[in-house]
């Protein structure tokens, strides 16, 4: 699912004419692609209550780098973009990480826990980001930043007690690796953008799909092949490929032009509506159930996030959206 940018709270001006039309069908846009990705949590337990999570990583893989590939070939009008030798062994390297790694932990994360659980400890990913790169000398915290994060960290905590109380082990696990995942996204999305700004996005998400999906593909064929295909019926193959093609692929170009329209200061904050979405698709479609403490730990975690990541002085910082 999608880990959200580093921004302040300052954006561009908003423009008058024939741009606000652009201006309100890219906030139409980003909303709609923010609704499909919290919904695309339910749509994943749906889908590994019939096929395990290696049957759904083989397909997307599969689907992924063709759509990746054929994408770069219609920007660089049918050439293909050779990156510098050094760049591309890195990017293959972060591609292993931000795809092959990342998106496997994810899956089976949100496979062991639930959808609104998956959702909330995803949207964390900004906490990550901002001490990645405090610990890189990149940035240095601020004092408000701190104490977004120790009020994210303590939301975690009180969001996953229950769970830790009654001994559901698989379920805290899943979170513990949803939560590590998003780590790694982080680090991936600090590391990529300096690539991003030397070769562009479309370039970097064609070459790191494709290398992260080569250990995907090794890893997850065999199991594939003794997953109940034949259960599969004409609903699951069109979820699966809803989640494969429109929330990551389409989703990833979407959301890129609605934050290169409205600027990443403005967009961001839709970011926080997954959890949200992803809460109600839960509740809906999966029976999943929320008592007070969880209630109130999702509340401080989302609070804890927003306050560390508009606690920021100076221009906007963007960084790229997340590809799940």
């Amino acid at each position: 699912m999608r880990a959200m940018p580093i921004v302040s709270s300052a954006g561009p001006a908003r423009p008058a004419g024939p741009a606000a039309d652009v201006q309100q069908l890219a906030l139409l846009a980003g909303i709609v692609t923010v609704v499909i990705w919290g919904a695309n949590f339910a749509v994943q337990k749906a889908l590994f209550a019939v096929l395990p999570p290696s049957g759904f990583l083989f397909v997307r893989y599969l689907v992924m780098p063709l759509c990746a590939a054929v994408l770069l070939l219609v920007v660089t009008r049918g050439r293909w973009l050779h990156l510098p030798r050094a760049d591309a062994w890195r990017l293959a390297g972060l591609g292993v990480l931000g795809h092959g790694v990342h998106v496997s932990l994810v899956t089976y994360g949100i496979h062991w826990s639930t959808a609104f659980s998956s959702a909330l400890i995803l949207a964390c990913g900004p906490v990550f980001t901002l001490l990645i790169l405090h610990l890189a000398g990149i940035e240095r915290l601020l004092r408000g930043q701190v104490l977004g994060v120790a009020v994210a960290c303590a939301g975690v905590l009180v969001f996953l007690s229950d769970k830790l109380l009654g001994r559901q082990w698989a379920a805290t696990g899943g979170d513990l690796v949803l939560l590590f995942s998003a780590s790694l996204f982080s680090y991936y999305t600090v590391m990529t953008k300096p690539l991003i700004q030397r070769h562009g996005g479309v370039a970097v998400m064609a070459y790191a799909t494709l290398a992260g999906s080569v250990p995907v593909l090794l890893v997850s064929t065999w199991p594939a092949a003794q997953a109940p295909w034949a259960q599969m019926g004409a609903l699951h193959w069109v979820l699966l490929l809803w989640a494969s093609l429109v929330s990551a692929f389409l989703g990833w170009l979407v959301w890129g032009w609605v934050n290169e329209r409205r600027g990443v200061g403005r967009t961001a904050p839709l970011m926080y509506l997954m959890p949200l979405v992803a809460g109600l698709g839960a509740w809906l479609f999966t029976g999943e159930r929320f008592g007070t403490v969880k209630v109130l730990g999702a509340a401080l975690t989302l609070a804890g996030v927003a306050w560390a990541q508009f606690s920021t002085a100076g221009p906007p910082r963007e960084a790229p959206a997340q590809v799940d």
